[in-house]
């Protein structure tokens, strides 16, 4: 398990959240062989890896026991991993990336394997930018239940790159490793322009169909919403560009593909509506709204979105008040 430098080898993992994600990784690097602990803060989610294992279905197909498992980021200083992959929602990075800090050591790799702009700088905050990494992941999940993956696509390569270019040699071996143990990725020193991409279809696709309760298919099918998906790209696009971030200059039609032939699934946000939890939003929509002023431009569709997911996200705090702990509405 020797990486391509000498002083970083890559035989410890953590993987922090248990969600579709996190299983993932987490089962193809146990079963290439190396010394993995899975963590969640929900032991429900997270016990079965190291029991029955966690299962991979669809695009992929594997069941594999991940060798330890523990239930906060504080108790992973007791297996001191050489690379953390944090695959939580962003909402949670403040959070985790102050436990991390609590025990970090030199030497030791963080990676934002994650959906949104700008995660990996929320953990540079915490730890600096030297052990920060930020990866694009090209699949799509979800949750049938504990440990057990539908994997809707896998469309490799998967991307890394470190924030700091003193740490290019440890994204290298990450990379060599993740590619060693099925999920091939490579390193790039183009993660910024692939990010937004990648943002700029879940912008288009989690929030209006989180909010119109439809499938990306049914969304991308329906002409009245599918105007409000198309205006969506076109003002993302507008915002990068004020930003010089770089997207291709045949982003717009391939992402208007990408997302016709994404199928009758279920993205992220909606399922997360569904059962009652906080989204991405500000880290999606809410992050080209904040790079639009930045611009001086205005950013109508996107801040329009973002006001109506996170008003489904107050009402569903609000149930969950008047219902109280038993559960049952008073």
């Amino acid at each position: 398990m020797s990486g391509n430098s000498p002083d970083f080898v890559a035989k410890k993992i953590a993987v922090v959240g248990a969600g579709p994600v996190g299983c993932i990784v987490a089962a193809f690097l146990s079963k290439g062989g190396y010394d993995v602990t899975l963590c969640d803060v929900v032991p429900a989610l997270v016990d079965p890896a190291a029991t029955s294992g966690i299962t991979i279905e669809g695009a992929e197909n594997l069941h594999q026991r991940v060798p330890h498992i523990c239930h906060g980021v504080d108790e992973l200083a007791s297996y001191d991993p050489d690379v953390i992959f944090i695959t939580v929602k962003a909402i949670a990075l403040p959070l985790i990336s102050s436990a991390i800090e609590e025990f970090h050591r030199e030497g030791r790799y963080v990676v934002s394997w994650q959906n949104g702009i700008d995660t990996e700088l929320e953990i540079a905050k915490a730890l600096g930018k030297k052990p920060v990494m930020r990866g694009v992941v090209n699949w799509g999940c979800g949750l049938k239940s504990p440990c057990r993956v539908e994997m809707g696509f896998h469309h490799p390569p998967h991307y890394i790159q470190e924030l700091a270019p003193e740490s290019a040699h440890a994204a290298v071996e990450i990379a060599r490793v993740l590619t060693e143990c099925g999920l091939a990725t490579q390193h790039t020193d183009k993660i910024v322009s692939m990010v937004w991409r990648k943002s700029v279809l879940n912008a288009c696709m989690n929030p209006v169909c989180a909010v119109t309760g439809m499938t990306m298919s049914q969304a991308m099918n329906d002409p009245i919403i599918f105007g409000t998906v198309d205006a969506l790209v076109k003002e993302c696009i507008k915002v990068a560009r004020s930003n010089d971030i770089y997207l291709g200059h045949d982003f717009y039609p391939n992402a208007i593909e990408y997302m016709r032939t994404a199928g009758n699934h279920k993205p992220s946000m909606l399922m997360d509506i569904e059962a009652g939890r906080r989204t991405e939003i500000d880290f999606m929509n809410g992050k080209f709204v904040e790079y639009g002023k930045q611009a001086g431009m205005e950013t109508p569709y996107n801040a329009t979105l973002q006001s109506l997911v996170k008003g489904l996200e107050s009402a569903m705090e609000s149930k969950k008040r008047e219902a109280g702990p038993t559960g049952l509405k008073k």
